[in-house]
Order: structure tokens, then sequence, then C-alpha cells
């Protein structure tokens, strides 16, 4: 069933103007039980949503987009809406009218134990607090065929509109896992067969390679720091090798984001 709104303030839109923390507190973010939701923007990141089984609360369209998604939603338990392009551009906040948007119930998280199992190729962030920049990794690593990301808990959550946004969607064909402690998950990693690079522009008492010149083979992961502090010395410590990437003179790192999409490529 397809309902048509003409008032911005309907009630029913109402989950479109929410902020992050108001679809999905921190400890709901955290949780196994599926709780606490997320929005999609745009009918690419719907339909991926509702491609990947993440199932929708309801979904706000164009009447094309209407009568695209009205069966899935429907089918599985949510509603669709139609309102004018006006309606749209209101209520996403976003100044543009979207052809689709939905807010859908967060997927089921997946433990650390789970993905590092089941993966081969993982990329680790460790403070990578940007959502632009988490989007952008988890669309590098669906593209390059990267298993899925581990993040500590102060890295931006990868349902986040942002982040979402950014990677177009891509983030539904990755597992992604929380974990609390940078030392204990590299030495996890560790134990299940993973070789660890950590990116670094330079380490005062470790050899760091050139990345063209990291040779792996089996299991690997990609660890990741902040933009600004990059990874902490302990955690440099632990990762099995130190790489960088070339850079030109007068120039001292690239946006992490950037420095994840020439490292995945070359690590493949």
């Amino acid at each position: 069933m397809i309902v048509t709104v003409d008032d911005a303030l309907d009630p029913r839109l109402n989950a479109f103007r929410w902020r992050e923390r108001q679809l999905t507190n921190i400890a709901q973010r955290k949780s196994a039980l599926n709780e606490g939701l997320f929005i999609a923007e745009g009918d690419l990141v719907v339909h991926r949503a509702l491609e990947a089984g993440c199932i929708p609360e309801v979904v706000l369209c164009d009447p094309k987009c209407a009568a695209e998604f009205s069966d899935a939603v429907h089918n599985a338990g949510g509603s669709t809406l139609i309102a004018s392009a006006d309606i749209r551009r209101e209520v996403t906040g976003l100044g543009v009218p979207l052809d689709a948007i939905g807010v859908f119930r967060r997927p089921p998280l997946i433990t650390s134990d789970d993905l590092i199992a089941h993966s081969t190729r993982l990329i680790v962030l460790d403070c990578v607090d940007n959502p632009s920049n988490v989007g952008s990794i988890a669309r590098t690593a669906a593209a390059l065929g990267w298993d899925g990301l581990l993040l500590d808990s102060t890295s931006s959550d990868p349902l986040s509109r942002r982040a979402l946004r950014v990677s177009m969607g891509t983030t539904f064909k990755l597992g992604f896992a929380r974990f609390a402690s940078t030392s204990d998950i590299l030495a996890q990693l560790h134990r299940s067969g993973f070789a660890t690079v950590g990116l670094t522009p330079h380490h005062e008492s470790r050899e760091v390679h050139n990345l063209r010149s990291i040779q792996l083979e089996g299991k690997r992961a990609l660890v990741l720091g902040s933009e600004r502090q990059g990874l902490s010395d302990a955690s440099l410590k632990q990762c099995t090798q130190l790489a960088n990437i070339s850079m030109a003179d007068g120039v001292d790192s690239l946006n992490v984001a950037s420095a994840s999409a020439i490292a995945c490529f070359a690590l493949l």
C-alpha cells in the first residue's frame, strides 16, 4: 500500500528529521539485538539496503521509486509514503529532494570473533571518527573485495547517515564489528593467522617499508589510525609490518580514506 503525504509536519515523517542519537544511542549501536534505526538516503542506498535484507520501517519516495520499492517494503512489514519534492526536500534537510529515503532497523551486530573467523582481508580502524572517511573506506573495501571492518569504540558508525551516503550503500556488502582494545584485537588477528600492516609516515624505532615493497601471503589486515595522531606507538609496535606511501616533497601524508584506497589495492 502506498500513501500520499501532503503535510511536512505529518508525524509519520518525524523519524526522517531525527538526529543520529535519536535514531540509535551508543548502547544500541553496540548491541547485537537488532536495536535502533538507521536512515538510507537516496534510491540506490535504499535499494541496496532492501537487497541486503535490512528491514524497513518507512520509505519516503517520489511516485516512480514508490512503485519500484513498495512491494519489497510491504513484504518486509514497512510502509511506503509519497510526497512532493518540496516536502521531501524539507524533511531530509539536505536542500535536495531525494527520490527515496528510508528508515530501517539496524541489522544484528556481528562479533569480532565471527568476522575474523570468516574473513581473509580486514581493515582495522582506530580512532577514525569522521563518518565521511568511514564511508569512503567502506566503499573502497567493498569495491576491492575486502571482507569487512573492525572498528574501535571511538570510530564513526558505518550506518550513520553521512557514512552510508558516502559509501553509496556498499557498506551492506561488508561485515563490520566493534572492538574495545586495539592491542587485544591485533593479538587476536595474529593468533588467527593474519599479518597486520600498519600505515604510518615514519617510526623512530622500527623500519617503515614503502607500501609497494610489501609482499604478503595468506590473511592480512590493514591497520589505520586517526587523521591527526595516526596509530599509537603501542599499536605500531604490535603490527607485523609498518608501511608508508611515498609523498612528494613538502607533503607529509594523505587523508586516511585516500590512503586506505591505495593500501587496499596494493595489499590485495
